[in-house]
Protein backbone atom coordinates (compact mmCIF):
# COMPACT_ATOMS: atom_id res chain seq x y z
CA UNK A 1 0.00 0.00 0.00
CA UNK A 2 1.09 3.70 -0.69
CA UNK A 3 -0.19 6.61 1.52
CA UNK A 4 0.36 10.16 0.47
CA UNK A 5 -0.01 12.44 3.62
CA UNK A 6 -0.36 16.41 3.01
CA UNK A 7 0.55 18.86 5.11
CA UNK A 8 -0.91 22.76 4.64
CA UNK A 9 0.46 25.75 5.74
CA UNK A 10 2.06 26.36 8.78
CA UNK A 11 2.32 22.84 9.80
CA UNK A 12 6.33 23.23 9.73
CA UNK A 13 5.99 25.19 12.33
CA UNK A 14 4.80 22.36 14.71
CA UNK A 15 6.21 22.87 17.99
CA UNK A 16 6.91 26.70 17.38
CA UNK A 17 2.91 28.23 16.86
CA UNK A 18 0.85 28.17 19.50
CA UNK A 19 2.14 24.89 21.63
CA UNK A 20 -0.99 25.40 23.90
CA UNK A 21 -3.11 24.86 20.79
CA UNK A 22 -0.70 22.39 18.64
CA UNK A 23 1.32 20.48 20.96
CA UNK A 24 5.09 20.37 21.72
CA UNK A 25 5.93 18.36 19.26
CA UNK A 26 8.28 19.34 16.28
CA UNK A 27 7.27 18.72 12.82
CA UNK A 28 10.41 16.27 12.28
CA UNK A 29 8.80 14.72 15.21
CA UNK A 30 5.79 14.16 13.10
CA UNK A 31 7.77 12.76 10.66
CA UNK A 32 9.54 10.49 12.09
CA UNK A 33 6.19 9.44 13.78
CA UNK A 34 4.51 8.49 10.40
CA UNK A 35 7.69 7.17 9.29
CA UNK A 36 7.41 4.36 12.08
CA UNK A 37 4.58 3.93 11.45
CA UNK A 38 5.11 3.18 7.61
CA UNK A 39 7.84 1.19 8.24
CA UNK A 40 5.85 -1.21 11.22
CA UNK A 41 3.07 -1.63 8.59
CA UNK A 42 5.60 -2.58 5.64
CA UNK A 43 3.85 0.54 3.45
CA UNK A 44 5.20 2.61 1.01
CA UNK A 45 4.72 6.49 2.71
CA UNK A 46 5.37 9.94 1.02
CA UNK A 47 5.23 13.05 3.23
CA UNK A 48 4.17 16.73 1.64
CA UNK A 49 4.14 19.90 2.99
CA UNK A 50 3.21 23.34 1.38
CA UNK A 51 1.96 26.53 2.37
CA UNK A 52 1.03 26.98 -1.30
CA UNK A 53 -2.50 25.91 -2.27
CA UNK A 54 -1.64 25.42 -5.72
CA UNK A 55 1.50 22.81 -4.89
CA UNK A 56 -1.07 21.28 -2.39
CA UNK A 57 -3.48 20.93 -5.83
CA UNK A 58 -1.13 19.55 -7.72
CA UNK A 59 0.64 17.20 -5.32
CA UNK A 60 -2.86 15.43 -5.05
CA UNK A 61 -3.21 15.43 -8.67
CA UNK A 62 0.24 13.67 -8.65
CA UNK A 63 -1.13 11.21 -6.62
CA UNK A 64 -3.39 9.96 -9.09
CA UNK A 65 -2.59 6.25 -10.25
CA UNK A 66 0.13 6.22 -7.93
CA UNK A 67 -1.22 6.66 -4.31
CA UNK A 68 -4.02 4.11 -2.70
CA UNK A 69 -4.50 6.43 0.31
CA UNK A 70 -4.19 10.10 1.13
CA UNK A 71 -4.01 11.76 4.61
CA UNK A 72 -4.60 15.22 4.67
CA UNK A 73 -3.93 18.13 6.96
CA UNK A 74 -5.03 21.01 4.83
CA UNK A 75 -4.25 23.58 7.86
CA UNK A 76 -5.85 26.89 7.50
CA UNK A 77 -6.83 25.60 3.66
CA UNK A 78 -9.53 23.46 5.74
CA UNK A 79 -11.92 26.26 5.99
CA UNK A 80 -11.27 28.09 2.54
CA UNK A 81 -9.92 25.94 -0.15
CA UNK A 82 -13.16 24.53 -2.91
CA UNK A 83 -9.96 23.80 -4.87
CA UNK A 84 -8.14 21.25 -2.71
CA UNK A 85 -11.33 19.55 -2.20
CA UNK A 86 -11.90 19.47 -5.97
CA UNK A 87 -8.72 17.87 -6.89
CA UNK A 88 -9.79 15.06 -4.12
CA UNK A 89 -12.39 14.37 -5.62
CA UNK A 90 -11.17 14.75 -9.27
CA UNK A 91 -7.97 11.90 -7.73
CA UNK A 92 -11.32 9.76 -6.43
CA UNK A 93 -8.11 8.41 -3.67
CA UNK A 94 -9.78 7.49 -0.45
CA UNK A 95 -8.51 10.23 2.25
CA UNK A 96 -8.82 11.37 6.28
CA UNK A 97 -8.27 14.31 7.12
CA UNK A 98 -6.51 15.16 10.38
CA UNK A 99 -6.06 17.97 12.26
CA UNK A 100 -3.85 18.27 15.30
CA UNK A 101 -6.25 20.07 17.43
CA UNK A 102 -10.07 19.73 18.04
CA UNK A 103 -11.62 22.27 15.65
CA UNK A 104 -15.27 21.52 16.03
CA UNK A 105 -14.24 23.65 19.68
CA UNK A 106 -12.64 25.91 17.97
CA UNK A 107 -13.39 29.78 16.39
CA UNK A 108 -16.82 29.67 14.60
CA UNK A 109 -14.68 30.30 10.98
CA UNK A 110 -12.95 26.85 11.40
CA UNK A 111 -16.43 24.94 11.92
CA UNK A 112 -16.65 24.22 7.98
CA UNK A 113 -13.72 21.88 6.12
CA UNK A 114 -14.35 21.42 2.31
CA UNK A 115 -11.55 19.07 1.77
CA UNK A 116 -13.54 17.10 4.80
CA UNK A 117 -16.59 16.92 2.50
CA UNK A 118 -15.00 14.60 0.45
CA UNK A 119 -12.99 12.59 3.01
CA UNK A 120 -14.39 9.64 4.56
CA UNK A 121 -12.93 10.39 8.19
CA UNK A 122 -12.14 12.72 10.49
CA UNK A 123 -9.40 12.34 12.79
CA UNK A 124 -9.18 15.67 15.25
CA UNK A 125 -7.89 16.60 18.46
CA UNK A 126 -5.59 13.61 19.14
CA UNK A 127 -2.12 15.82 18.11
CA UNK A 128 0.67 14.31 16.24
CA UNK A 129 -1.00 10.69 17.05
CA UNK A 130 -3.85 11.45 14.53
CA UNK A 131 -2.00 11.07 11.77
CA UNK A 132 -1.12 7.22 12.82
CA UNK A 133 -4.82 7.19 13.55
CA UNK A 134 -5.45 7.79 10.53
CA UNK A 135 -2.93 5.84 8.29
CA UNK A 136 -4.07 2.91 10.26
CA UNK A 137 -7.40 3.29 9.17
CA UNK A 138 -6.48 3.70 5.53
CA UNK A 139 -4.46 0.29 5.86
CA UNK A 140 -6.88 -1.65 7.81
CA UNK A 141 -9.77 -0.58 4.92
CA UNK A 142 -7.71 -0.72 1.97
CA UNK A 143 -4.45 -2.29 2.56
Amino acid sequence: MNILVINGPNINMLGIREPAVYGKNSYQELLKLIDTTAKEKNIFCKHFQSNHEGAIIDEIQAAYGVFDGIVINPGGYTHTSVAILDALKAVSIPAVEVHISKVSERESFRQISYPGMYCEKTVQGQGIEGYKIAMLYLIEKYG
